[in-house]
């Protein structure tokens, strides 16, 4: 029987070359649990130190490297995944569970990223002169080995954009993906390998627990990018203190749209909104978990908002009509169920709206309708959970205090967005809550990915990034005299 796995299936990278390895865990279609995607390879501590000591190694070198390059290796590798993009979206729908749409737009995005941080290299390693009467330089330089840790949620983007500004800031890579989806990660960072120097990019996959307590706990790790859950955060920044390694953290959220009076609530917008909520099935650190409308457009919102569920169409996500997939796991999918359970339970009032593609398929996958829940208050768990899923809590407000109150009581800070037809009015609004970022008429991710600003409070570690993050991969030191 010829396999249809990928070459990469039950593989890992360290030094320029693929392993198999004896120990392996399947890898389930989340639309279809009977279908096993490939095979995903349970690394051991020795391998993981073997990988460690590759990237270590070739920092030596790689660290050196010239800074055209880098530029020049970085543009070659996006030319070649551009053209192995289409025959890669499959497998990260099968894998993953997003839709045709969504997996091909992460994936060209990933090019987007390459592309644009090799551009932005050679700008911004430049040194600048500092005014004054003695002559300083801001110079920069490498940091070590970079351990990448990512999230099966939306694994392509959130691993390329830690994986090339590192690479290209003159650090070499431990990649440790999530174990539920690696297989397009790694065919597409196979691609990008080979046009770098061996033991620049390596990749072990298993455990989540014992490879990141080995990554903390190495000192030769110099920086971890951490995307995830916010207790995982916390216990890598406990292990990593010990190195005092750098540690940059996109944990969890809980984000509030906040709806005036004054909303232009047309077709349009309310297209917005639903793309807010639904994307990857909520599935999305930053999509919006909590709907807060001032009372007099309060029935009217939620009206509408049902009436754009109905629309969507809840299936496989290879279907060219399936407009949202299933969740990625079984711990999820029961997690958002016994949620919306419990939360029915307790009196609350529970709106499924959506379309079955495939009702006889229906208990094949890890399948939720689009829901809307009302009834419910401040201390609800629907309203004070993340979510991860397609459901969506909407509460009134009466005033501009009350609701700024409302929308900040919360451990999270990730995102928020303010929706009213009086900019200025948002912007004092924006000033008042406790968020990273703050959308005004929409709720979601910048467009320039150059940008990215880190959550607030239990929602991440950082700073406001620029040039594709290369600021966090490198350190700034002066030169004198």
């Amino acid at each position: 029987m010829i396999s249809t796995y990928p070459v990469v299936s039950g593989r890992y990278l360290i030094n320029g070359e693929w392993k198999e390895n004896n120990e392996t865990s399947n890898i389930i279609n989340p639309a279809n649990k009977s279908e096993v995607v490939g095979k995903v390879a349970l690394c051991t501590e020795e391998i993981v130190n073997e990988a460690i000591n590759a990237a270590s190694k070739a920092f030596e070198f790689w660290s050196q490297s010239e800074i055209q390059d880098r530029v020049e290796r970085m543009k070659a590798a996006a030319q070649e995944l551009s053209k192995i993009i289409e025959e890669h979206v499959s497998l990260f729908v099968r894998e993953n569970g997003k839709t045709l749409v969504e997996a091909k737009k992460d994936l060209l995005r990933c090019v987007e990223v390459m592309n644009g941080g090799a551009d932005e290299l050679l700008k911004w390693w430049n040194p600048e002169l500092l005014p004054g009467n003695q002559k300083v330089q801001v110079r920069r330089r490498a940091r070590g080995v970079t351990a990448v840790i990512t999230p099966w949620n939306s694994p392509m983007i959130l691993t390329f954009k830690r994986v090339i500004p590192a690479v290209l800031a003159g650090n070499t890579v431990v990649v440790k993906p999530a174990t539920n989806c690696p297989l397009t990660i790694m065919a597409c960072l196979k691609v990008v390998a080979e046009h770098f120097p061996p033991g620049v990019i390596n990749i072990v996959t298993g455990s989540g627990k014992m490879i990141g307590d080995k990554l903390c706990s190495d000192s030769r790790v110099r920086t971890i990018a951490f995307v995830g859950s916010t207790q995982t955060g916390k216990d890598i920044m406990k292990k990593s203190s010990e190195n005092l390694q750098k540690v940059y953290m996109e944990l969890g959220g809980n984000d509030p749209a906040i709806i005036l009076e004054d909303a232009n609530l047309d077709e349009e917008a309310i297209k917005r909104l639903r793309m807010s909520i639904l994307k990857a099935a909520g599935q999305v650190c930053s999509a919006i978990k909590r709907v807060y409308v001032q009372e007099s457009r309060y029935v009217e919102l939620v009206k509408k908002l049902k009436k754009e569920f109905e629309r969507i169409v809840v299936g496989d996500g290879i279907q060219p009509d399936v407009t949202m997939g299933p969740l990625n796991n079984k711990a999820q999918y029961d997690y958002v169920n016994g949620l919306i359970e419990r939360t029915e339970k307790a009196g609350a009032n529970v709106i499924t709206a959506g379309i079955q593609l495939n009702p006889e398929m229906w208990d094949q996958g890890y399948f939720i309708l689009p829901t809307i829940v009302t009834g419910v208050d401040q201390q609800s768990e629907i309203v004070r959970a993340e979510q991860f899923g397609p459901v969506i809590p909407m509460l009134p407000f009466s005033t501009i205090d009350e609701v700024i109150k409302l929308a900040n009581d919360s451990e999270f800070g990730l995102r928020a967005s303010v929706w009213t037809e009086n900019e200025e009015l948002a912007v004092e609004m924006a000033d008042r809550l406790e968020a990273g970022a703050v959308f005004h008429n929409n709720h979601t991710i910048f467009s320039d990915l150059a940008l990215d600003f880190p959550g607030l409070k239990e929602s991440g570690v950082s700073r406001e990034t620029r040039h594709c993050g290369l600021e966090f991969f490198a350190d700034s030191y002066g030169f004198a005299n």
